[in-house]
């Protein structure tokens, strides 16, 4: 094994992190701070001291793509035979590896709870299994059981309690009778088989000696419980984790285990990765933003990349407006040379995709929704299938009647699950689309086949990204935009306690630092801003939405950027920004020390491109 590899490219924190081969570690990592790479490299360097025998380490990932990472990095790194697995695949082969192996695991929860839904009463009929699965699951991450959650549940579920209670003990007679287990139940069965059988607890702790968590702030009860039986009294355990990202509380998970473990283990190794490998010092300076308020450990991202244009903060008239601004900055930017699969637009909610998703589709734009296209989810779906084939003209009466018997809500009551609320929120779209084109002529398959051509046909993997907050953790993209960034939205509207909204603030920074080069932020005035915004510095005042100069030295300025591109065989955009060009425009510098100061205009673009801007300039 070449240790030299193990330490290239690391700076100072990264190779503090990797040199502490024993012992309890917390490595505390910023977003895009290089963290699988400081953490595959630890592993590395714990086999290349012979500290830890390859087989004596298990390394726990949250999900199988990350665990396949893993085990390719160590295996480039020359490292074979690392146990790197999910909470749920480790729990899994103990229980083969003792003899408690379960016949059948239960793929997915929504199956079986969608039968049970739909002997709910009336009011409740509609709600989407999914909500009823992640309310289970939020309950067995917590280790309650059918009979201590309805006192034990802190939170509004999808249903009324008590119904919510039936379901959940329903849920657990049926996997009974069918001899299936889920996902949570091998974590729990694994607790209890090492609970009751000392001997294997004694042989699994032999076997293990290290263990490495990644992704440490989205640890629950359950999974923490399970890692102590792991741990035992010992402390060679490395964690890696970033509170700032804490967004899964839905779930069960909790930054606590996270944040207290210096405290559990005062001689822990401390290390914090704040290096950015990521975006850009404009971009990480407006993150760092919000980093006072936070909370948890503090953490101030410090740019590696060369500066870039400043992020863009526009107030939009109305919603409209806000839309099609957005899709001029897409256009542009694709004019620019950027790939629309590095180009995303974030949204809170999956329903909040169908707007986005028509407006791209009226401009050509391939775009690719993650999570489920607004035709493609359950409420279009079902209408589609109730509707198609019908020559009846009374579309606004039609589909607001199949609306209304699919369980539509008017208006939409508060304390629905998330998949509940894109299901309405969908049927509200279809019952206004279905008013908007009624026009006495048009057929019911007249309107599905509109919308089909509204919204069919362009979800490519190689389009623009449309994907909820969420879904975005753990990627990165050139482009950001972060639209309707106003109450109700972000924050949404169901946070209503200190603790929600502090989670929707993450949510927020998670969006901003996903961000490589270009990042977008906007809201309307017709709306009340977002109380983040002010935290961000961004107030109505701001900024309007930019508009490109009428005006020839601008029109000059981009021809020349365009064959400087083409003669450097780089994108126009990494030449200089639109808003950049048209802020040298609006300054009119005449010399270095003016163009220097020109936002966007950073040292090594006023070395290359500084005289040729002056010289245009003063022709």
């Amino acid at each position: 094994m070449d240790r030299d590899l193990i330490f290239e490219g690391l700076n100072p924190e990264q190779r503090r992190a990797v040199e502490a081969v024993s012992g309890p570690v917390a490595i505390l990592a910023g977003a895009g701070s290089g963290k699988t790479t400081t953490i595959t490299r630890r592993i590395a360097n714990q086999v290349a001291t012979g500290t830890f025998a390859a087989q004596q380490i298990l390394a726990v990932t949250f999900t199988d793509k990350a665990a396949a990472e893993m085990r390719a990095r160590l295996d480039a790194l020359g490292v074979r035979g690392v146990r790197a697995r999910t909470f749920h695949a480790a729990a899994l082969q103990q229980l083969h590896r003792f003899g408690r192996a379960p016949a059948h695991v239960l793929p997915s929860k929504v199956l079986m709870l969608r039968h049970l839904a739909n002997s709910l009463p009336k009011p409740y009929r509609f709600r989407p299994a999914a909500d009823l699965a992640t309310e289970i699951e939020w309950a067995k991450n917590r280790r309650l059981s059918p009979a201590r959650y309805e006192d034990s549940a802190a939170r509004m579920p999808p249903i009324p309690i008590d119904l919510m209670a039936k379901v959940y003990r329903r849920y657990e007679e049926r996997k009974r009778e069918r001899g299936l287990v889920d996902f949570e139940d091998l974590l729990e069965q694994t607790i209890c088989m090492f609970d009751e059988d000392g001997a294997a607890l004694v042989q699994l702790r032999d076997e293990v000696r290290a263990i490495t968590v990644d992704e440490f702030q989205d640890v629950n009860l359950l999974q923490g419980t399970l890692l102590g039986r792991w741990l035992g009294d010992r402390d060679e355990l490395c964690v890696v984790g970033d509170d700032h990202q804490a967004i899964y509380s839905f779930t069960g998970a909790t930054p606590r285990y996270l944040l207290e473990l210096p405290i559990r283990f005062p001689q822990a190794t401390v290390v914090r990765l704040e290096e950015n490998y990521r975006s850009t010092p404009q971009i990480l300076g407006l993150a760092n933003r919000l980093a006072p308020t936070l909370g948890g450990t503090e953490k101030v991202l410090r740019a590696v990349r060369p500066d870039g244009p400043e992020p863009e903060l526009s107030e939009c008239a109305t919603a409209e407006a806000e839309t099609a601004h957005v899709v001029s900055r897409v256009q542009a930017l694709r004019a620019e040379g950027v790939p629309l699969h590095e180009i995303a637009l974030l949204f809170r909610l999956n329903s909040r995709s169908e707007p986005w998703e028509e407006a791209r589709g009226a401009a050509g734009i391939p775009f690719r929704v993650r999570g489920g296209a607004f035709l493609g989810r359950q409420a279009a779906r079902r209408l589609r299938q109730v509707l198609g084939g019908s020559s009846s003209t009374a579309v606004a009466a039609d589909v607001r009647a199949a609306a209304l018997a699919e369980g539509f809500l008017e208006p939409v009551p508060a304390g629905l699950g998330e998949a509940e609320e894109t299901r309405q929120d969908d049927l509200r779209r279809l019952v206004e689309l279905a008013g908007e084109l009624d026009d006495g002529d048009l057929t019911l398959t007249g309107f599905v086949a509109e919308l089909e051509r509204r919204f069919g046909g362009s979800d490519t993997s190689d389009g623009v990204n449309l994907l909820t907050y969420h879904r975005a953790k753990g990627l990165e993209f050139e482009a950001v935009f972060l639209p309707r960034l106003e109450e109700g939205e972000l924050p949404v509207r169901q946070a209503k306690t200190d603790e929600a909204v502090a989670e929707e603030r993450r949510l927020l920074y998670v969006g901003l630092t996903r961000a490589k080069r270009q990042l977008s932020l906007s809201w309307t005035a017709r709306s009340k801003p977002s109380r983040f915004l002010a935290e961000l510095g961004a107030t109505s005042s701001t900024r309007r939405a930019p508009v490109e100069p009428d005006d020839p030295v601008y029109a000059e300025l981009k021809r020349w950027r365009a064959e400087r591109a083409t003669a450097d065989e780089k994108p126009a955009y990494v030449v200089f920004h639109n808003t950049t060009l048209a802020e040298i425009v609006r300054r009119g510098p005449r010399t270095l020390s003016e163009l220097a100061a020109v936002p966007g205009v950073g040292p090594a673009k006023l070395e290359r491109y500084g005289e040729e801007v002056l010289e245009l300039l003063t022709r």
